[in-house]
């Protein structure tokens, strides 16, 4: 039996049916966790339904329609990440991911998903890979961005859980999105890029649509700085108060159909830690007055477990700029 390494003290392995008395001990453990997002942790509630569930993946697998996987840490089942679906046929394939608390906060969900798209785009060929995360379910969500997915849009109330029906939101990447595997440099750059393009979406309010800004909870660490200069002292906010703050203007009718973009960058990387110059350009309606605006930003990322985040980050706009 294969087993990849995830860190120095985890691995990811195919779970198979003679592991269900492993896997329900772990699905009792995960239970509280998934419950609230995961129907399908109701389906292994005895020995022989987590036999029985495990059997059907064994057979999903033979057939080329999915696969699953486990993750142990210091040699104990946390986790797993499975393909939900798989068309080579077609070139399409969902992934779903699940973990118990005693294995939150390493980046592992992340780090197993990874090994699965990498396999689906490199060794077979698909074109696209999808998650589909429960409306509400921010932790789902964080992976499928940290995974480069792309959010597409919601399927409205797809799916009943304990008589409550849910939206479901659709998350892809496709095959000429993936970066290379031709050295971790580039995976490193792809991954940074990934979080400025994150950043720049999550404020904007165009063709109807509202902020993001739960993003900038995730693609900063939780003891980020955001600091503008001023022609005075310069404002510095932390993380949760530059949410509060913006989340006001981009809500209240101070500042209404806003887009921003990067326009040009400059990133330098040294182990695990990076540094980026962008230019950016901007442009809506403040205080109902069209704008249009350039200006710089210097930002700083440090690599955690759970990949590449932002430290700090100061912007400047050019003296004409407003807003």
């Amino acid at each position: 039996m294969f087993a990849l390494p995830l860190t120095d003290d985890a691995q990811l392995r195919p779970l198979e049916p003679w592991q269900a008395e492993e896997f329900l001990a772990h699905i009792d453990r995960a239970r509280p966790l998934m419950d609230p997002w995961i129907p399908w942790a109701d389906l292994s509630t005895d020995l022989g339904s987590a036999t029985a569930t495990l059997r059907r993946h064994a057979d999903r697998q033979a057939a080329d329609e999915g696969r699953i996987h486990g993750i142990w840490l210091a040699g104990t089942l946390v986790g797993g990440v499975m393909f939900t679906g798989f068309d080579a046929a077609a070139g399409n394939c969902e992934i779903g991911c699940w973990l118990e608390p005693a294995g939150q906060g390493r980046g592992l969900v992340t780090l197993a998903g990874r090994r699965l798209i990498d396999w689906a785009f490199t060794e077979r060929g698909m074109n696209r890979v999808e998650c589909r995360v429960a409306a509400g379910n921010e932790r789902s969500a964080g992976v499928a961005r940290r995974l480069g997915m792309t959010r597409e849009g919601v399927l409205r109330q797809r799916s009943a859980h304990r008589g409550v029906r849910r939206d479901s939101e659709v998350w892809s990447v496709l095959a000429e999105e993936w970066p290379p595997a031709d050295g971790p440099a580039c995976g490193d750059k792809a991954a940074i890029d990934r979080l400025m393009h994150d950043l720049f979406g999550a404020f904007t309010t165009t063709g109807g649509r509202g902020p993001d800004l739960g993003v900038i909870r995730e693609v900063f660490i939780p003891e980020g700085l955001i600091i503008k200069n001023t022609d005075g002292d310069p404002l510095v906010y932390g993380v949760g108060s530059f949410v509060a703050s913006r989340e006001k203007i981009l809500t209240d009718g101070t500042l209404t159909e806003f887009s921003e973009a990067e326009v040009a960058e400059d990133t330098r990387m040294f182990g695990s830690v990076a540094q980026r110059f962008s230019d950016y350009r901007k442009s809506g309606f403040l205080h109902g007055e069209w704008f249009e605006a350039v200006g710089h930003k210097t930002v700083q990322f440090v690599r955690t477990p759970d990949g590449w985040r932002i430290s700090s980050l100061a912007w400047d706009d050019e003296p004409a700029a407003g807003g």
